[in-house]
């Protein structure tokens, strides 16, 4: 007999407390039940279940076994679901949690080209400016940007974006430009109010150093689109992802505040909760935006 199937019928025993109601769970017979139980038994050399006239319980070893066999059995059916699962169609209300800035600016985008491609997707994409617990508050994935929290969240790379900081010509000739990182104490600077670590700019000088500068700012939100306004109408400075300002740069509109200073990255990530396999409608959308974003880069946007 089939080693999985005797597992099935002796598990079943224990949770039904009985080879009547086990017989109804499996659509079987109850001597087939039985048969199946009596021939495990026999296999291992061991009696796994006490019967009486009243009830069925699982011996010493027999609950042991339990314990064994219905992990066994668990993870045969998360097999099964697996192979169900990857050949289904995505389908299905997909929640996806992303920054407004670059939801609006490079998601929004390139969502119609997806749901043309997934018909039976239906996408809900909240636009906020706070971290997100996924599981507890019910997305699906996420999409975030810069070094990721330890957590147990799996995560995909979808590109990378520079850092720079950036001001307008006419503040610049204004205030004039700050050579260094320390002049940076003498300027107007605007700040993303968000930011879990305050106004503190994590800055690596020419020679390479890691610096943390802890600067005052006059004007701080909550938004990097908005901040990227401030800095186009002359406000002040900003440190912004090129993601955001590449299309300004290009214009004229702003210009690198420190240009010797080296480029800072940020990877771009979509991150989902885990699992032992990843939901079709999560797993479509992810290789979608890998491939939408696949002509991105720190410089590309």
């Amino acid at each position: 007999m089939d080693r999985l199937t005797e597992m099935e019928a002796f598990a079943t025993v224990v949770d039904q407390g009985g080879f009547t109601d086990a017989a109804k769970k499996m659509g079987i017979s109850k001597s087939a039940v039985s048969k199946h139980v009596s021939s495990l038994e026999a296999r291992l050399g061991a009696r796994l279940l006490n019967r009486t006239t009243r009830r069925v319980s699982p011996t010493e070893i027999g609950l042991a076994y339990y314990d064994r066999a219905r992990r066994v059995l668990n993870d045969a059916g998360e097999a099964d679901a697996l192979v169900t699962s990857m050949q289904s169609a995505p389908s299905g209300l997909l929640r996806i949690s992303v920054a407004t800035d670059f939801g609006v600016n490079h998601l929004s985008p390139v969502l119609g080209e997806f749901l043309a491609e997934f018909p039976d997707i239906t996408v809900n994409m909240v636009l906020n400016n706070r971290y997100v617990e996924l599981i507890s508050e019910g997305f699906d994935m996420a999409i975030r940007i810069g070094e990721l929290e330890d957590s147990t969240l799996r995560a995909r790379k979808l590109t990378d974006t520079a850092k720079r900081m950036i001001a307008s010509p006419a503040y610049f000739e204004k205030y004039g430009r700050p050579g260094k990182i320390d002049d940076l104490n003498e300027h107007k600077l605007l700040h993303y109010s968000s930011q879990a670590s305050g106004n503190v700019w994590k800055i690596t000088a020419p020679s390479g150093e890691k610096r943390q500068v802890r600067t005052a700012g006059w004007l701080s939100v909550n938004d990097g689109q908005s901040l990227l306004n401030a800095a186009i109408a002359g406000l002040g400075i900003a440190y912004l992802p090129s993601f955001l300002y590449a299309d300004a740069m290009e214009k004229g509109l702003v210009q690198d505040a420190i240009p010797d200073l080296p480029m800072e990255l940020q990877g771009i990530y979509a991150v989902y909760p885990p699992g032992r396999f990843t939901q079709p409608k999560v797993r479509a959308f992810i290789d979608f935006l890998v491939k939408a974003f696949s002509d991105k880069g720190p410089n590309d946007w």
